[in-house]
């Protein structure tokens, strides 16, 4: 176990984990329900039980990442059925999307709450900002805005299984989304791996300017 290793931030991340992930696949499954495809439905996928929607590795990498310091991990793919969608190509479209844009809703109204708490508690209109429960409470926050907006933006990068993928494919003409898609269907996992295995430089890169902009956009904070 390593000597800086604290329990309690351990916790904090890996509830904010659960909940990021469960909202994130839960939008996935609803707006397919919505848009017609009852398939995650019948699977029990429209949900907000957490159990419903981890993935046994997924979870076993979050539990793993977070000890080692940062938090990150993946729910069970969502299945979608667009061909019984009303409108496919854009009902497809917009359940992937609405998994990313789930995640940055709910960082917008996290970072404003925590906003408004620090202000309350420097305000003095409730307890001191310095007390051991206000800090709890507000690194909670801040980890769920700050896990939020990162797992929107990297779920938006257009690799295979990642909903970039599906996104681009949808926006795509349709000898070209062909394929994109033949070719994801390839070599997209071993990207996807890639990226996460290798890509130490590449992600920050890629993640880092557009999640700082709306974590101070969302709570007027530096990340």
């Amino acid at each position: 176990m390593p000597n800086d290793f604290n329990l309690n931030e351990f916790l904090m991340m890996m509830a904010a984990l659960v909940i990021c992930i469960t909202i994130h696949e839960f939008a996935h499954a609803y707006s397919a329900y919505r848009a017609g495809d009852d398939t995650a439905k019948l699977k029990g996928r429209v949900s907000l039980n957490p159990l419903d929607h981890l993935d046994p590795f997924g979870t076993i990498m979050m539990i793993v990442t977070t000890y080692s310091g940062f938090g990150f991990g993946w729910g069970k793919p969502v299945p979608v059925n667009p061909t019984r969608m009303r409108h496919p190509r854009w009902d497809n479209l917009m359940v992937s999307l609405w998994g990313p844009l789930s995640n940055i809703l709910l960082a917008a109204v996290v970072g404003t709450l925590m906003r408004v708490i620090v202000w309350l508690a420097r305000s003095s209109t409730i307890p001191a900002l310095h007390s051991s429960v206000m800090v709890n409470v507000v690194t909670f926050l801040i980890l769920i805005t700050v896990i939020n907006i990162g797992l929107a933006i990297f779920n938006l990068i257009p690799i295979a299984p990642l909903d970039g993928s599906h996104i681009l494919s949808a926006l795509l003409p349709h000898e070209s989304a062909r394929r994109y898609d033949y070719f994801m269907a390839q070599y997209g996992m071993i990207m996807f791996f890639g990226l996460i295995f290798l890509g130490a430089d590449l992600l920050p890169a890629m993640i880092g300017p557009p999640a700082k902009f709306l974590m101070r956009l969302f709570t007027g904070m530096a990340l």
